[in-house]
């Protein structure tokens, strides 16, 4: 007989009843990760006090830490299901590996939460670059290579949420649009191009919800999966904004 582990995971029917746990026995295979898991429940959905239930709803693209789709907390810890390997969880947690949603955002159904605050986040900082029409405009502005280096670890970041799960300052009552957004206006403000609308950038940043509530607990850039400085980001948009109303006080 094949050795098995135990998955314990807090499910949700929908956004309106309330939770409750379920413990799986899975049995064990070399290189698991935890989509892998989860693939291995749905195709015997059976609890372990033998009683019959639904697969697992979670959200998944990827599969290779890519899309940020499938962040969860594993283990008491906010992370990516498709690079959460079985072997390291076990050593966390011999007993049973332990799941739940994301808590900074509303469950839609088990492990599926809507990140919708993030997106929003996102379009308040003008998180992109516009451009005049789809046509060929020849090769674009050339960035020096140390500005390269700064912007490409910002680049990175995959909207999945890690971050704002971790900070304390994020929820649905405070208003803060969160390291990731902070850390996007900053990458698009550096950006040739993009640089055109940094001070409205700036000015979101400035304003409620912006880089004043952050409480610097650097959380954030503990948990991230991609390494971001994300630290060093908000140091950035402080002396940013910090000039920036110097600007408007002068009227330069």
């Amino acid at each position: 007989m094949s050795k098995s582990f135990k998955v314990r995971i807090l499910r949700q029917a929908d956004p309106n009843s309330g939770s409750h746990w379920e413990t799986f026995n899975v049995d064990y295979e070399d290189g698991m990760n935890m989509t892998t898991v989860f693939q291995r429940i749905a195709a015997d959905p059976v609890t372990t006090e033998k009683q019959p239930t639904v697969p697992v709803a979670f959200d998944s693209c990827c599969l290779e830490e890519v899309c940020g789709a499938c962040t969860m907390v594993i283990n008491g810890r906010v992370r990516q299901a498709c690079s959460a390997l079985v072997d390291a969880l076990l050593e966390e947690s011999p007993d049973a590996i332990e799941v739940r949603p994301m808590t900074k955002f509303p469950v839609v159904r088990d492990l599926v939460v809507d990140r919708h605050a993030m997106f929003e986040s996102l379009k308040c900082v003008k998180a992109w670059v516009h451009v005049d029409g789809y046509y060929d405009l020849g090769a674009g502005p050339r960035l020096a290579p140390q500005v390269q280096e700064e912007a490409y670890p910002l680049s990175r970041c995959m909207t999945c949420g890690c971050c704002v799960e971790a900070c304390p300052q994020f929820s649905d009552k405070t208003g803060f649009i969160g390291p990731a957004a902070i850390s996007q206006a900053i990458l698009f403000n550096l950006h040739p191009t993009g640089r055109v609308e940094r001070d409205d950038r700036l000015g979101v940043l400035t304003g409620p919800g912006g880089i004043a509530d952050c409480g610097n607990s650097q959380n954030c850039v503990k948990v991230c999966p991609k390494e971001i400085p994300l630290t060093d980001s908000i140091a950035k948009a402080g002396r940013d904004t910090t000039l920036y109303k110097l600007r408007q006080w002068f009227g330069r």
